[in-house]
């Protein structure tokens, strides 16, 4: 699966919410905003990032059951804001012209879904990674996790 289609997912996720101003947006808009908050340097999503971010937050259990073959844990609002930080909520909500509050359950919404088909077998795709840095890889944060 590549990286558009990852976004697309998430896009088609925000789009059937129960928000109302959301579920209008363009998909196009919505993949530009989710790849502008979720991006690496160099391109790619740093959902690896993401997910050490969402560890090293107590939230560990429930990025295990985006990357493991269960059902998806839901993850709050308010969570997402603390993984990702206020400044990228309201960025987001800018490009679209929404409230940070539809745009944080948006992203709260989409997140699990995207991990989760990004993650066959319980390893996300590397071409999806950015930079990992100092992180030591894909498998010291997926051991973590579990």
């Amino acid at each position: 699966m590549d990286l558009t289609r990852i976004l697309e997912i998430g896009a088609s996720v925000i789009q059937r919410n129960s928000d109302e101003t959301t579920t209008g947006l363009a998909t196009d808009s919505l993949v530009s905003a989710l790849q502008n908050i979720l991006g690496a340097q160099g391109g790619g999503l740093d959902l690896g990032a993401l997910v050490s971010g969402m560890q090293q937050s107590g939230l560990g259990d429930i990025a295990a059951s985006w990357l493991g073959s269960g059902a998806n844990a839901p993850i709050s609002p308010e969570a997402v804001t603390n993984v990702i930080g206020s400044g990228k909520i309201q960025e987001f909500a800018s490009m679209l012209g929404i409230s940070t509050e539809s745009a944080q359950t948006a992203i709260a919404d989409a997140l699990p879904e995207m991990i989760d088909n990004a993650s066959p077998g319980g390893e996300l795709i590397e071409n999806f990674l950015g930079n990992f840095g100092n992180l030591g890889g894909i498998g010291d944060i997926v051991g973590k996790l579990f």
